[in-house]
């Protein structure tokens, strides 16, 4: 079974990113989506004040909130699924994550900024382009 990454902010974009997979060909073979969520990392010190239980605790409620609606466009278009919670580096995380399950493809959905903004706050899409090792596809 073949593997596509639907990374998932939140936001409408990744929406989008989910229903073309599920109107898109790309998925009439034998392909199944792991939609992935990353979570920033805290530092040792906010760990140490609120405990890694607390701090986990909260990873798996924010990826959840993130994940929701994406699930929820999958489950309609009968698509097949796993969701997978990462914390770390978002681009980092995600280039890894499509290594270590040998990815067919990474899909994003984009943000739309402008080369500045891009330049001032950095692309996470722009970033995991760069280093996939698969293709992207950015909706």
């Amino acid at each position: 079974m073949n593997t596509i990454i639907l990374a998932t902010d939140g936001s409408t974009h990744s929406d989008e990113a989910a229903r073309y997979l599920v109107a898109s060909p790309l998925l009439s073979r034998d392909f199944v989506v792991h939609v992935v969520h990353c979570e920033p990392q805290v530092s040792g010190d906010v760990e140490s004040f609120i405990g890694k239980a607390e701090i986990e605790a909260w990873h798996h409620e924010e990826s959840g909130k993130a994940m929701r609606s994406v699930i929820d466009i999958l489950r309609r278009g009968n698509v097949n699924f796993e969701c997978h919670e990462l914390t770390g580096f978002t681009p980092e995380r995600i280039v890894k994550y499509a290594e270590s399950v040998n990815a067919a493809c990474i899909v994003l959905g984009s943000h739309h900024r402008s080369p500045l903004v891009n330049a001032l706050m950095g692309s996470v899409s722009g970033r995991i382009l760069a280093h996939a090792p698969c293709p992207v596809l950015m909706v």
